[in-house]
Order: C-alpha cells, then structure tokens, then sequence
C-alpha cells in the first residue's frame, strides 16, 4: 500500500491507495502544523484501510508543513500533488484551483496530468480560507455554514477592499448599517472568486475547471466561482484531500520506479 500525507496550515490529510491505484481511504482532521493531528489523521486512514503502517510500501509528505514531518520516505510540493490526485479523480481537468488556509493556488496540467505552469497568492490572506474564517467569525456562523447563509441572499454587498484586516473593518460597517447577513456572506464569496479569477485569468482558464481544497466544500462558492470564470467549475467529494491522495499516487510512483532499478 502507499500513503500519501498533506500537512496544512489549518488541517491534515492522509490517503492511502492499494497497488492498484484504488482509493482505500482518505481522511481529514481540521487541524494541522504544530499538532498531533498529523499521527492522528495517518492512523485513521491506516485504520479504515485495514493496514498496519508496516504493510506501507512507501509514504510522501506533501503541504505547508512537509518539511517539520520526519515520518516519511519522501518530501514533495503540493502543487506537483494536487496536480496528481485531482488527475487520478478527474482525468479531463485542465485547471486547478486550490484554496488552502494561508495560500491559494491555480495549476495547469495537461491531458497526462502533468504540470504546465501554476501561479500562487501566499502573501496575503485575501482569496484563502482565513479570509472566510474572518468573514464567518464577523458574520456569527461557523465556517461550514457560510455556504447555506450565502444562498439565501437577495442582492450583491461589495467588499472592496483586497486587504483582510481593512475588508474585516468594511463588513462591520456595512452590517452596522443594516446589510443582511446572506448578502455579506455572498459578497464574502464575490470577492474570493473576484481575487481568484484574478490569477486565473493570468495563467490562462483552460476547461475542465475543478476546485480542491477544504475551500471546495463550500458550495456556493464553487457556483460563483463558475460566475465569475464563465464557465462550470467542478468539484469532488474528496476534494479537500486531493493532496494527500496525489502525494499517495507519487509514493506509487516512486516505489515503482525504485523496484525497477533493482530488478
């Protein structure tokens, strides 16, 4: 078997693939550097996959905290692994839209699954999951429920503002003067799309469009997220670990390829 891990800023994943190349599990724990969640996550997926850690054949770390994880045969980008996992999921994807805790990333592949070229925002919270953590926290919900506020809006808020602290003091504005809730909570969306698409549109929006990352559980931004672009933006149930499924695919790989050179 093979395990693959992703270690992020807010939550770890852990896959584990069969020699196959099938799926035995994938799990997530909404927890991530600087915790014991990565052993915990690690031993829930060995758990379902019905494995001791002994009867892995090989194991990659990918994510924001790889290079802290001693655990491992192997240390490897996230981008190379989301670009992996999401093409084992959904072969026909052209470009990935990744939107992580503290970063957020857009990856070309191509009709092999291999990287063409990817941009990153890592420099500011805006367009991240922290963004939506501020934006739910103003708004008095938790985060998983941002998706079900959001849909019940009737008209459009603007944030303008592309910084997170100065977005945080414009949202309080805008509901001390009476704006609903559902309609900051779509214009919360609006502007991650709108900063996304932004880097999107510079790499170059080629169809199939899929979004991954725990991001990707929020349905409604996926659907404006399609607005914005102009086109479908697809999605899968384990979009949020598309890391650690790539990194498991890569441990597939690599094991392979050691073997071979012995033979």
């Amino acid at each position: 078997m093979f395990l693959g891990i992703d270690i992020g800023s807010s939550s770890s994943k852990a896959a584990l693939l069969d020699q196959g190349g099938r799926i035995l599990a994938a799990c997530v724990i909404n927890q991530g550097t600087g915790t014991n969640a990565v052993e915990q996550v690690v031993s829930q997926a060995l758990e379902r996959g019905g494995i001791t850690r002994e009867e892995v054949l090989y194991a990659v770390v990918t994510g924001y905290g790889r290079v802290s994880y001693q655990g491992a045969d192997e240390q490897v980008t996230e981008i190379t692994c989301h670009g992996k996992g999401v093409h084992l999921m959904m072969p026909d994807v052209r470009t990935v839209i990744d939107i992580g805790g503290q970063d957020a990333k857009v990856i070309r592949l191509n009709d092999r699954g291999k990287i063409v070229n990817f941009v990153m925002n890592e420099k500011c919270a805006a367009g991240t999951g922290r963004f939506l953590e501020v934006m739910a926290r103003i708004l008095g919900c938790q985060i998983g429920e941002l998706s079900d506020l959001a849909m019940q809006s009737r008209e459009n808020v603007t944030i303008s503002s592309t910084c997170t602290v100065f977005a945080e003091s414009e949202v309080i504005s805008q509901l001390a003067a009476g704006r609903n809730r559902e309609d900051v909570a779509r214009g919360a969306h609006m502007s991650v799309c709108k900063r996304i698409a932004g880097l999107a549109r510079r790499l170059g929006v080629e169809q199939q469009v899929c979004m991954t990352g725990g991001v990707a559980l929020n349905s409604d931004l996926v659907s404006v997220m399609g607005e914005v672009l102009g086109c479908n933006v697809y999605t899968f149930p384990e979009a949020q670990t598309a890391g650690a499924i790539g990194a498991a695919v890569t441990a597939m790989e690599k094991h392979r390829k050691i073997t071979e050179k012995k033979r």
